[in-house]
């Protein structure tokens, strides 16, 4: 069935872009068939790495978010939706005014909540929330992202955890890539895979080397939430090429 991932965690600077980026070059890679949509106005993280693959939304304009239920609707695939911070508001109103989880449940299609933690209690405190508000109604993932934060004692001693076990919710980690190398693959326009594998792109062979091992890092955290999460219906994989090109305009 589809699957609508909401990546979020309403604050700002948890690493929200960077997982939907990677959710993106993870689909390209295994050959997964996924649309991609960017709620985010004025940086627009997906639509400028991801572009070919990306789409500009609009929450508060419902024709405008509809299109994430289409896509769904199109064929058996991924819709990753990469929400900029203080998103939640519009996304919650248009998901209660078409009762969201009941349409999702009738059509058969897979909702769920991706929670960005960073090593801070407010983090926290909104993933409490999102449990409160949703309950058994959608999935959950909860990401402890070590490229923002390196001590998640207060979380694993929390209600939150607490509630995370009792309702199954899988909860993997980000590792952190370099400083530096991060920096340059913003400042570079490039996708992942092409810091990672293009010679061209402008980065040099450790660079390259470090992208590589954090990707696959990464992607085997991923593979650990099994087909509940992430569709392994496979298409024929993106071509190293066409990612390049996309990857380095």
């Amino acid at each position: 069935m589809s699957q609508i991932h909401f990546i979020g965690g309403e604050k700002g600077g948890v690493g929200k872009s960077v997982l939907s980026r990677l959710l993106a070059q993870y689909h390209i890679d295994k050959g997964l068939p996924f649309r991609a949509f960017d709620t985010d106005r004025s940086h627009g993280a997906l639509l400028r790495f991801y572009g070919n693959y990306s789409v500009p939304i609009v929450l508060d304009e419902f024709a405008s978010a509809d299109q994430l239920m289409e896509a769904a609707m199109e064929r058996r695939q991924a819709v990753l939706v990469d929400l900029a911070s203080q998103t939640s508001a519009p996304l919650f109103n248009w998901m209660d005014e078409n009762d969201l989880p009941g349409l999702a449940a009738e059509e058969g299609i897979g909702l769920s909540m991706w929670h960005l933690l960073d090593d801070g209690a407010d983090g926290i405190d909104l993933l409490e929330r999102l449990f409160d508000r949703f309950g058994t109604n959608v999935g959950y993932v909860v990401v402890k992202n070590f490229g923002r934060g390196k001590d998640f004692s207060t979380f694993e001693a929390s209600s939150a955890k607490a509630t995370a076990d009792r309702l199954g919710t899988p909860i993997i980690e980000l590792p952190e890539l370099h400083g530096p190398t991060m920096r340059k693959v913003d400042h570079g326009n490039l996708s992942f895979w092409a810091a990672g594998n293009n010679k061209q792109a402008g980065l040099g062979l450790m660079d390259r080397q470090r992208v590589k091992v954090w990707i696959r890092k990464a992607f085997e955290q991923i593979d650990t939430l099994g087909e509940t999460v992430i569709s392994r219906r496979s298409i024929a994989p993106a071509s190293a090429e066409t990612d390049s090109a996309d990857s380095t305009t």
